[in-house]
């Protein structure tokens, strides 16, 4: 199995071992070591819910810069939806797509009007045979991790549909192949602007055995203030936007399912909210559902942690800006039947569940046993002093033999005292 490549990187000069990022990793990736957190890469998703907690900065996304582009002799910027809440008063984002181009681009191509296909084909998709209900959205790379390694079992709910970021990449570069027919497909580059690191990791892994069309990330906030600058001056700007109130609708959590035209939908955001939607999904606590839309990040991308803004703000520009806009400026014509298989992918990428313990079901049993009967043992307090999330995650580390049950501080002094029996 290749080796993921993550996004999310520890700078352990700076880290004190507070044990912050410990308590709001999600997949409990953290562990605490020789007063240093540590990130298990095999539990990683990359949501950066560590960077946005880490009171340190000793958490970092490990992005492009806009030199890496420097090495096309075209190159494409595909903005997310997310940047056009980044701004103030914004009412026209062909002020920011005008920007782009001032900065360094040669071109601009819309992640939202590559939205608004995808919207149109997952329409369609729901309407395919056999599919796995509800469905499940794939456009966001933290959620189909977070699956693979926490919830294999529902990986045949997910839609298989390329992101529109990758759906844009495609679109542009065949676009300036056509419009610039001395250029070979190496001299295009095409960079995302990104909210989030988790698109970064998806440039760098690929998906599902593809290489990304994307071939350089560039976070939000590292052009925010160059891009802004250049705006200000704009005197007379070109018509560029090609998108409408459905592809920047993507932005914000709910976006992608009132898209789709149909009532039967759920829309979570937030990683916690997710883990516990996917909980009751696994489960069958949920009424007859047709699709389900979950973000990572509060309030959807405009939450993530790249970005310049408070999502709530963001969203609100968003709002703001819809108004004055049509409702989609991209959509197939009425007889098609099909999706072009160039927008699907065949199956999502394997990943160890991070639920298994043992090679063999019974190795794995007789480990739960002993995770179980360790834990007994432990104050079940979820202090972090041992150096992992919870009294859970310890018991599990000690069986598998990556730490010592001597790291726990307090379960000596817990039993000596009879502290177990009284209310903490």
């Amino acid at each position: 199995m290749r080796k993921y490549e993550h996004s999310v990187l520890l700078d352990p000069e700076k880290c004190t071992g507070c044990t912050t990022c410990l308590r709001h990793c999600p997949t409990e990736a953290i562990r605490i070591k020789n007063g240093r957190a540590t990130i298990n890469s095999d539990r990683c998703i990359d949501c950066g819910a560590c960077i946005r907690y880490c009171p340190q900065g000793a958490k970092r996304a490990v992005t492009s810069s806009l030199s890496d582009m420097d090495r096309f002799k075209w190159k494409i910027a595909l903005p997310a939806p997310t940047l056009y809440g980044q701004f103030d008063n914004l009412e026209d984002v062909d002020y920011v797509l005008n920007g782009l181009l001032k900065i360094g681009f040669d071109d601009v191509f819309e992640v939202s009007k590559a939205a608004e296909l995808v919207s149109a084909y997952t329409r369609l998709y729901l309407q395919t045979d056999g599919i796995k209900k509800p469905a499940i959205s794939s456009a966001c790379p933290v959620i189909l991790r977070l699956i693979a390694l926490r919830f294999p079992s529902l990986e045949e709910h997910v839609v298989h549909m390329l992101p529109p970021m990758e759906i844009a990449a495609r679109l542009a570069k065949e676009e300036a192949l056509k419009k610039h027919p001395e250029l070979s497909p190496e001299d295009i580059g095409v960079c995302f602007i990104t909210p989030c690191p988790a698109k970064v990791s998806y440039v760098k892994n690929g998906f599902a055995g593809y290489k990304s069309m994307v071939d350089e990330v560039v976070p939000i906030n590292d052009i925010y203030f160059l891009l802004i600058g250049e705006m200000h001056k704009l005197e007379n700007m070109d018509n560029l936007s090609e998108s409408g109130r459905i592809g920047i609708g993507w932005a914000r959590s709910g976006g992608e399912a009132t898209a789709i035209f149909n009532e039967d939908y759920l829309a979570a955001d937030g990683i916690e909210n997710v883990i516990h939607v996917l909980d009751q999904v696994e489960n069958g606590n949920i009424p007859p559902l047709e699709f389900i839309e979950l973000n990572a990040c509060t309030g959807g991308c405009v939450g993530g942690v790249l970005s310049m803004q408070n999502p709530f703000i963001a969203k609100a520009r968003l709002q703001t800006l819809r108004r004055y806009m049509p409702i989609s400026q991209n959509s197939l014509p009425k007889d098609t039947s099909y999706i072009p298989a160039d927008y699907l992918f065949e199956e999502l990428p394997e990943y160890q569940s991070i639920s298994k313990l043992g090679n063999t079901i019974a190795e794995s049993m007789r480990m739960m046993a002993d995770i179980q009967s360790f834990k007994a043992t432990l104050p079940g307090i979820d202090c972090g002093s041992c150096g992992a999330p919870t009294c859970r995650a310890f018991a599990e580390d000690v069986i598998k033999k990556t730490a010592c049950p001597e790291d726990c501080r307090l379960k000596d002094v817990w039993h000596q005292d009879g502290c177990k029996d009284k209310e903490v």
